[in-house]
């Protein structure tokens, strides 16, 4: 399996994980992303802010949204 960093999370906001990506290129709407354990952290629901380094709101799989923050998160 084909893993890339999506980018890090940087805050939670209205029950959804904000992820700041590390360049342009980013996984699209639908995308599942997971931690370095492979474990599902959640699913792209969209993509916003400045199309250099775009954010990305992520629905979480489950637990709370805050235990996220400063977490690598990974496209699968």
């Amino acid at each position: 399996m084909s893993m890339r960093r999506a980018g890090e999370v940087v805050r939670a906001a209205q029950g959804l994980a904000v992820v700041r990506a590390p360049g342009a290129e980013v996984p699209g709407e639908g995308t599942t992303l997971v931690d370095e354990s492979l474990a599902e952290v959640g699913e792209v629901v969209a993509v916003f802010g400045p199309v250099e380094r775009p954010y990305l709101a992520v629905a979480p799989a489950a637990g709370p949204v805050a235990r996220l923050v400063g977490e690598a998160v990974y496209a699968r």
